[in-house]
């Protein structure tokens, strides 16, 4: 049986129903328009579809890949929000300590685990939060330094408003409009800027302790990156049996991070280097002598208004960063490569940011948001792969096959229980006997925690993987790659766009201007949908970029794919949207109303011969 529904010119909506698949066209802005019109509707459906799942979600984790997950995620959460908060310590005058930083992950972790809609994602201290507590500390010093945790706390009060209007507002459906473009250029920003961090470590240590401790931090640095690296690679090759390399993925963190911290304090020359150690204070107290409240309610009401732009950048960065690929929270957590089938809900979850920004706010602590890449890894890490040789037929003579190894995932382990267990772990870390341990460790290893995050980002960023494709001997450039059909100029033209986006954000975070990046990491969202259609064609941009991640839950809770994604104009849209109503109305009418194959689905559904590049989603 086959329903058709045809509204005409206005091209609102054509669905085609089958028993089992649904094949829908809608109007992406009428559709978004009335959303706007129905406050809390998006939050009320993103609950609704994840409650289902709740008790699933507890009883899935019984598996071994919940507690390697754990383990593996206690210290990539832990050692990069140590790094963060080191550089955060020295430029905002000791107000954020070890502790905080504990006290943001560890809350961020519980409310996540036990709340959200994605449980999958980890949200926590970022270096770019530090870059922004930094950078209003360099403000409000010029004016009057006693006034920053009061600021501080009323931006964390803004910017949870903020939050709630835009989760209320079912603004989180133009989260589709990220895409790679954007999501790369962003990764390339976050990588180049850890990797900054990790060499502002380093020259710390020389100014700060001596030529002897610096050559030595290096040292330290250089070789626990290489370790873990190493054993990432190890990981994910085909050497050893299957078993083992999971154990070195699962525990590349662990190994290197107890050696080198070992290595530090080898008795003789090495732990008469007198390296710096990361500081610690009483057990679940704040840095500085202050009660846990900030007395945010005795700040002028001139300074109030002040925080108030601080606030609405906040909710830009969280609201980009809650959405962005390859290197993003949540829709990382939901990208292409993880077979996930549970559903997302990003406005319920973004409320619940607002929620932890809040409370941040007024305690005085980092505000958390999503990390990168611990919300990928996290996901990873429960990710099951198996190796399978995909054979390769030639038509050479003397050879006719080519046993080839594919890693290819299976499964994922969707559950809460992992990230629920390392929020309790983070809490813990905040013990006296645990933070005596912390102290031990040289800040040498985190500089080296910031080479490890920040190539990461760079490693598998589309820009690079782009430019080491046009530098590559023709020959040895496989047939099958998309890139194949596209000019090489055009490539050029759309790395260029990404590298000056990149280049114009890295220099205005080394200036006072800081704060003012995530303007520029917005802006190329409407650089991307309304003026670069105008340069590429559809099939160029069909190969060159997509969605940041195009999983049907992800969709439904972003209402849906948006219209302009692929270059097209509405004239576009609407000419295609006709075309293909037509054509499925005369198949109709000529009783050849038969179940599409899977070709002609995606030829005629939304792929590149109707222009409409995916927007026809398959659903059901």
């Amino acid at each position: 049986m086959e329903t058709f529904i045809d509204s005409g010119e206005s091209g609102t909506e054509l669905t085609r129903v089958h028993t089992k698949n649904a094949y829908t066209f809608q109007d992406q802005r009428g559709w978004r328009r009335w959303r706007l019109l129905r406050p809390g509707r998006g939050m009320y459906h993103d609950v609704k579809r994840r409650l289902p799942y709740y008790w699933n979600d507890i009883v899935d984790a019984w598996t071994y890949r919940t507690f390697a997950s754990t383990v593996r995620m206690y210290f990539v959460n832990l050692l990069p929000a140590i790094a963060f908060t080191l550089d955060m310590t020295r430029r905002t005058g000791e107000f954020f300590g070890i502790n905080e930083a504990l006290f943001a992950s560890a809350l961020a972790a519980m409310v996540f685990s036990i709340f959200s809609c994605q449980p999958l994602t980890i949200v926590g201290v970022t270096g770019l939060i530090s870059l922004f507590n930094y950078t209003i500390y360099d403000i409000v010093r010029q004016y009057d330094v006693t006034l920053y945790p009061q600021v501080m706390a009323w931006t964390g009060i803004w910017a949870a408003t903020f939050h709630w209007i835009v989760a209320f507002g079912n603004y989180c459906d133009y989260m589709g409009y990220i895409t790679d473009f954007s999501s790369e250029s962003f990764g390339m920003y976050v990588g180049i800027i850890y990797m900054i961090k990790g060499v502002e470590e380093l020259v710390n240590e020389f100014s700060v302790a001596s030529p002897a401790a610096g050559f030595m931090s290096c040292l330290i640095a250089i070789l626990y990156f290489g370790s873990v690296y190493g054993l990432e690679k190890l990981g994910s090759s085909v050497i050893w049996k299957p078993w083992f390399r999971s154990i070195l993925a699962d525990y590349a963190y662990v190994f290197p991070t107890l050696f080198w911290v070992g290595f530090s304090h080898i008795p003789g020359t090495l732990k008469s280097t007198h390296v710096t150690f990361v500081p610690t204070t009483k057990a679940f107290q704040p840095t500085q002598p202050r009660n846990w409240v900030i007395d945010f309610w005795n700040l002028d009401v001139g300074w109030v208004f002040v925080a108030l732009p601080f606030g609405f950048l906040t909710m830009l960065l969280f609201y980009y960063d809650h959405a962005r690929l390859p290197t993003l929270p949540i829709l990382t957590a939901q990208a292409r490569q993880f077979p996930l089938k549970k559903p997302a809900g990003f406005h319920w979850d973004f409320f619940l940011l607002g929620c932890t920004t809040f409370v941040a706010g007024v305690i005085g602590l980092p505000m958390p948001n999503g990390l990168v890449p611990q919300a990928p890894v996290h996901t990873d890490s429960l990710t099951i792969y198996e190796t399978r040789l995909d054979i390769v037929k030639t038509k050479d003579h003397d050879i006719t096959e080519i046993r080839k190894p594919v890693v290819e995932a299976t499964a994922v382990v969707e559950q809460r229980v992992s990230h629920f267990v390392m929020g309790l772990a983070l809490w813990g870390t905040m013990t006296g006997p645990l933070l005596v341990v912390l102290h031990t460790m040289p800040a040498a290893v985190f500089a080296g925690v910031f080479f490890v995050v920040g190539w990461g980002s760079i490693e598998t960023n589309g820009i690079l993987q782009k430019l080491i494709f046009l530098q590559s001997e023709h020959r040895f450039v496989s047939p099958s790659s998309p890139l194949i059909d596209i000019p090489r100029r055009k490539i050029c033209l759309y790395i260029m766009l990404q590298i000056i986006g990149v280049a114009v954000t890295v220099a205005i975070s080394q200036t006072i201007a800081a704060i003012g990046f995530p303007v520029l990491i917005i802006a190329l969202i409407p650089l991307r949908t309304f003026l670069m259609p105008r340069w590429f064609s559809v099939e160029e941009l069909s190969v060159l970029d997509d969605l940041t991640a195009n999983n049907k839950a992800v969709l439904a809770s972003l209402g849906r794919r948006p219209r302009r994604m692929r270059g097209l104009t509405e004239g576009d849209v609407r000419q295609s949207l006709g075309s293909v109503a037509r054509q499925t109305m005369h198949k109709v009418r000529s009783n050849e109303g038969k179940r599409m194959t899977e070709d002609d689905g995606e030829k005629g559904i939304g792929q590149d011969d109707t222009g409409f590049g995916g927007t026809g989603q398959i659903t059901g």
